[in-house]
């Protein structure tokens, strides 16, 4: 066995020797005994007995990056190649891999790992060590790893002048770009911490990345959750030693306050460098990095983050690219989110949320989900939570409540055909707000809820854009539409782009300034409103005002909408996180119908956000106007979007308009918008007649199928009466748990 004291004999002192010499310093010189005190002690609380272990591509900076992070912790650094692998052959790596060859190689690495220990030390593994697996799972077991994760295009500008004569599988038809390709997959599988290192970064700041990366492993303290009606200085001792974290939010869901969980030090912060890095990225590799980030390891593994990641934007979207950027007309980019299986961008959030929060729940308790939808969520939780393990689906359970007369025919048809055995849409006789109000109602009334839990088991969660997960993989979309601009050319990095989106609820549009605080150049935000205008009004005047106002249906329904729940995120954090204010806002906003912000925080609010609203003629006019001109056909949310985009964008940047659906989900009003006379009212009629246009993009490949099934054929409805609602959710529990 290898042991740390061959490669550091001379840190061999007895305790004795030890206590000995540090009293006789503290005595003679204090200011230098604390100095080295605090290192020691640094080093001793990082790491223990655990290795940091740095793992990476060659070239990737890990035998430098070892070095002066072992210089920092005061403690041995070991290098593979130099120290074990070197000094057992007794010849050079390079020398070893021509006489045996790749396969065996790997072998004899391996080998030599698996005899290899150490503790306390900074380890710098071989490009290819983790790819020899009962090796990896040794020297894993006493340490952390770390993933130095460099761009294959820095990789490939570093080894130019370097010999290459040590890269294993590297030979005559398979290049250097496919060797680093190649062991992405057995990077990913090992590492607990991944930092991105850009290609000027200097091996000293990467350094520090390493030290900041193991900290934030070691501490999941610093990444707790509070309610936006949370009051810092008024909360008690109880409520600061019960910590929520992000496994905590992602099953609770609403606040028990009835405010909205948001983290307690606000989201992580990339630098210019690390967005860089990840322009050549693909979307799932984007979405690894970001979600990292907001997700500490002792919730969910990085690991197994991959692979939920993988499973949510593998084979379900109808895209390579996932999230494409298309060109529309001038500075104006489109952002095409209805490539997933239910055709809206609800699917980025609610393919990966299921997964999250299957992992998350405790093994002892069952849950019901309940969700409140303008439309394009129904089917596209349905569809999500469906595809959950057999085994999950006999915890886990869904009800989606929708307006029974508020969304299109084919939102309505896609809900039904979507329900499972273990997810079921309930029809109400009102409308969204109606709906949203009293799952949050139902949320907050603790008797219900202890009801549930101690009669069946069973405990209440969230779906709708209020629960924390849901925001998360929104934030990717917008950072990742950026990236691409730069891929394309179109802009560089740092220069500024404004966004447009549809919005109701505000969760799409509080994603997109996440992803500006994160470090993306958005410039504006613009808010896109229908006829139901109440955000737009608010934005200009600082005056939220449900007073009078009645919902109107529009041609676009997902955004018929008049309280914007995750509005009160984005007030809670330009209001410096003033609880208090938001519990007196929210308030009165429920109980008298209104409420006014102060003028400094209208200032902040307006730097942010500019709104316009468009009328459903001024909708369809778009499309027409659109398709006649570029052939491509914009769904009513999409074109209510670039109506209020061609009015507020003052065509000094490009212009991101994020299309949240795809035009089939609405076809009535879009073959309106063609002008085609006569419209079939069986939706499968529509989607035929839509089809022959052969426009771009072509139709949706999922609805298409969804709506030649028949799913369960039918669905119930109810009043609009929240204990109604309290009683179609029992009746399902016992259905379904008991």
């Amino acid at each position: 066995m290898f042991h740390i004291f061959q490669y550091q004999p001379l840190r061999l002192i007895t305790q004795n020797n030890l206590s000995s010499m540090c009293l006789k310093l503290m005595l003679s010189r204090p200011v230098a005994f604390a100095q080295i005190w605090k290192s020691w002690f640094s080093s001793h609380s990082l790491l223990g007995k655990k290795n940091i272990i740095l793992m990476g591509p060659p070239g990737a900076g890990k035998t430098t990056t070892g070095r002066i992070v072992g210089q920092k912790l005061n403690c041995p650094v070991i290098d593979i190649d130099d120290d074990v692998l070197e000094t057992t052959w007794n010849m050079s790596v390079s020398e070893k891999l021509q006489e045996v060859g790749n396969e065996e190689f790997l072998e004899e690495e391996g080998k030599a790992l698996l005899k290899f220990s150490a503790s306390g030390s900074v380890i710098s593994l071989t490009g290819s060590n983790p790819m020899h697996a009962a090796g990896m799972q040794h020297i894993k077991k006493n340490g952390i790893v770390v993933y130095l994760d460099v761009p294959t295009t820095v990789i490939m500008s570093r080894l130019k002048s370097k010999a290459t004569d040590r890269i294993v599988g590297l030979s005559p038809g398979i290049s250097l770009k496919d060797v680093l390709q190649f062991r992405k997959q057995f990077y990913k599988r090992w590492f607990d911490i991944r930092v991105l290192c850009g290609g000027d970064v200097a091996a000293e700041v990467v350094a520090e990345k390493v030290l900041d990366a193991v900290k934030r492993y070691q501490d999941s303290e610093l990444e707790t959750f509070i309610s936006t009606r949370s009051s810092r200085s008024g909360r008690s001792m109880e409520e600061d030693s019960h910590k929520l974290y992000f496994s905590d939010v992602v099953t609770q869901g609403l606040a028990l306050d009835g405010g909205l969980f948001v983290p307690e030090r606000g989201l992580p912060k990339f630098t210019a460098e690390e967005w860089q890095g990840l322009i050549e990225a693909t979307y799932v590799e984007r979405a690894q990095v970001i979600l990292e980030r907001c997700i500490h390891p002792t919730d969910i593994p990085a690991s197994k983050l991959a692979e939920i990641i993988e499973t949510a934007y593998g084979e379900n979207f109808s895209c390579s690219k996932v999230a494409p950027v298309r060109h529309l007309a001038g500075n104006q980019f489109l952002l095409e989110l209805f490539h997933g299986p239910t055709a809206s961008f609800k699917d980025f959030a609610l393919q990966l949320v299921p997964h999250l929060f299957a992992y998350c729940i405790p093994r002892s308790c069952n849950y019901l989900i309940l969700v409140a939808t303008s439309g394009d969520t129904g089917s596209a939780v349905l569809d999500g939570f469906s595809r959950l393990h057999d085994t999950d689906k006999q915890r886990i359970a869904l009800v989606n409540f929708f307006p029974e007369d508020g969304v299109s025919p084919i939102q309505k048809s896609q809900m039904i055909a979507c329900q499972k055995e273990n997810a079921w849409s309930v029809g109400v006789k009102s409308d969204f707000d109606f709906c949203q109000t009293a799952i949050k109602q139902i949320f907050t009334n603790s008797d219900f809820t202890g009801f549930l839990t101690v009669e069946y088991g069973t405990a209440l969660a969230a779906a709708n854009s209020i629960n924390w997960a849901r925001l998360l993989p929104q934030i990717v979309y917008h950072a990742s539409a950026y990236l691409d601009l730069i891929h394309q050319g179109i802009i560089s990095f740092g220069s500024p782009v404004d966004i447009c989106i549809p919005t109701g609820n505000f969760g799409n549009m509080l994603a997109a300034f996440y992803a500006k605080m994160m470090g993306i150049p958005i410039r504006k935000c613009i808010c896109a409103s229908n006829e139901n205008n109440v955000l737009t009004d608010f934005i200009r005047t600082g005056v939220y005002d449900l007073r009078g106002r009645k919902l109107i249906s529009s041609f676009s329904p997902a955004v018929d909408i008049l309280k914007s729940s995750n509005l009160e995120r984005y007030l809670h954090l330009i209001a410096n996180e003033d609880g208090q204010l938001m519990t007196q806002l929210f308030n009165q906003l429920e109980n008298q119908g209104h409420f006014q912000l102060q003028k400094d925080l209208l200032g902040k609010l307006q730097q942010d956000l500019v709104a316009g609203w468009c009328s459903d003629e001024d909708c369809l006019a778009a499309i027409h106007s659109v398709y006649s001109t570029t052939g491509y056909i914009l769904d009513t949310h999409t074109a209510v979007a670039k109506v209020v985009a061609d009015r507020l964008q003052d065509r000094t940047c490009p212009i991101i308009i994020s299309s949240t659906a795809h035009y089939s989900k609405f076809a009535p009003a879009i073959l309106r918008a063609l002008r085609i006379a006569e419209i079939n009212q069986n939706p499968l009629s529509q989607l035929h007649l839509l089809s022959s246009y052969s426009a771009l993009p072509p139709i949706h490949w999922g609805l298409l199928e969804t709506l030649k099934k028949t799913g369960n054929g039918d669905h119930q409805v109810c009043a609009a009466d929240t204990s109604v609602l309290m009683s179609h959710i029992e009746t399902l529990i016992q259905n379904h748990f008991m």
